[in-house]
């Protein structure tokens, strides 16, 4: 279409000053504009205007498809805003798009902070445990909040989690005749707020954050001791060889410590697991580190539990392997799969013996002794061995 009907148009909070004139024509001749009551009173748009509905749903803008129709958001419209919701569902000659600076980029400017490398998160309806991966002395993290109170929540939620030192912004109407930004320590600022804060800024200080490398401390996890132990779990995870964007299946997940070390690496996880009390575990461990938006929990046992899953770029298997459900996992792997399967029973390691000399990939054996007191001495005392093979489809 040489004539797009949707123009995505992104405002700040000096309203019609700083659109341009592609903008302001677009406004013009609009049968219908969309967005927040906030953003329509700031382009003054009156009984043109209509409010978006709560949850947001894009498919009220699809209605008006082939008429003069203009959407509103806050700066950057393609940044935790509703410009891709939008355009993933039109052809691309259907819209058009004018950007503002992002809140991101207004907050970034009046702290002086490098924009590439600040973290930048939309927390309006998402839990602060979204923080835990990023939080590390030092680190520059700005975040969207919803309103006054979920800003003295953030501040207090960092407090009670030993960061309460880290320096803590308020940014309030940024690029508006009303821009307010203020300066606190996160254990003292109390609130009192008023309206709705466009973003919080934090540089953290305090505690220490969640080491990257593979194996995180067993204690940072609920489990009832089926837990595939931190130097296990490390190997593991290198031989699983995470990468952004992939997709594990965690068979017999047990407390999801490999789907959340793996999550936390950018993947997403199907943590399947069939007893009730464990599937509770995965569940607070996921939201405890912030990841239960990337950890989807599937209740039941596999490989019953396996169907409707969309096909992954690596398995997990801690334990429990047969050749019934081996079979059923690798017909269903695509070419390139990486599978990972562990055993600490002798018929579990026999079969993944038959499956090597099948199958090819590399067999391996760990065993791991701690020191423990032995009387007045110590002396070494012995986990039992795992056994790992490791092949890909």
């Amino acid at each position: 279409m040489s004539d797009p009907w949707l123009t995505i148009i992104g405002i700040g909070e000096d309203g019609l000053a700083s659109l341009s004139e592609a903008s302001r024509k677009a406004l013009a001749r609009a049968e219908t504009v969309f967005g927040g009551e906030r953003h329509l009173a700031l382009a003054e748009i009156g009984s043109r205007g209509r409010p978006w509905p709560v949850p947001f749903d894009a498919n009220v803008v699809l209605s008006c498809r082939g008429r003069p129709t203009v959407v509103l958001a806050s700066g950057d419209p393609f940044w935790h805003g509703a410009g891709a919701s939008l355009a993933e569902k039109l052809d691309s000659g259907e819209w058009i798009a004018h950007p503002a600076p992002s809140t991101f980029s207004l907050a970034a400017a009046q702290l002086g902070w490098r924009l590439e490398s600040t973290i930048c998160l939309a927390l309006h309806a998402a839990p602060f445990e979204r923080l835990v991966p990023y939080l590390a002395r030092g680190a520059r993290i700005i975040c969207l909040v919803r309103d006054g109170k979920a800003g003295s929540d953030l501040a207090k939620w960092l407090t009670e989690r030993g960061w309460g030192s880290s320096t803590f912004w308020t940014l309030a109407a940024l690029g508006g005749s009303r821009e307010s930004v203020r300066e606190y320590r996160a254990k003292d600022y109390s609130g009192g707020l008023t309206g709705n804060p466009v973003a919080v800024a934090v540089e953290a200080r305090g505690a220490h954050g969640i080491a990257r490398s593979s194996g995180l401390p067993d204690d940072l996890f609920v489990h009832d001791g089926q837990i595939t132990k931190r130097p296990v779990r490390a190997l593991a995870l290198s031989t699983l060889a995470p990468r952004a964007g992939e997709r594990l299946w965690d068979v017999g997940a047990g407390s999801g410590s490999i789907s959340v070390e793996w999550a936390l690496c950018g993947g997403t996880a199907r943590a399947v697991e069939a007893r009730e009390d464990r599937v509770a575990n995965i569940c607070k461990n996921a939201a405890a580190f912030g990841l239960a938006h990337r950890i989807t929990v599937v209740t039941g046992r596999a490989p019953e539990a396996l169907a409707g899953l969309e096909a992954p770029d690596a398995v997990f298997i801690g334990g429990g392997l047969d050749e019934v459900l081996f079979d059923a996992i690798w017909t269903r792997l695509s070419p390139g799969t990486r599978l990972v399967a562990h055993a600490v029973t002798l018929e579990t390691e026999a079969l993944l013996g038959e499956l090597h000399q099948r199958h090819g990939g590399e067999l391996m054996r760990a065993e791991i002794s701690h020191a423990a007191p032995l009387g007045r001495y110590r002396s070494w005392e012995a986990a039992r061995p795992v056994v790992q093979w490791s092949v890909v489809r």
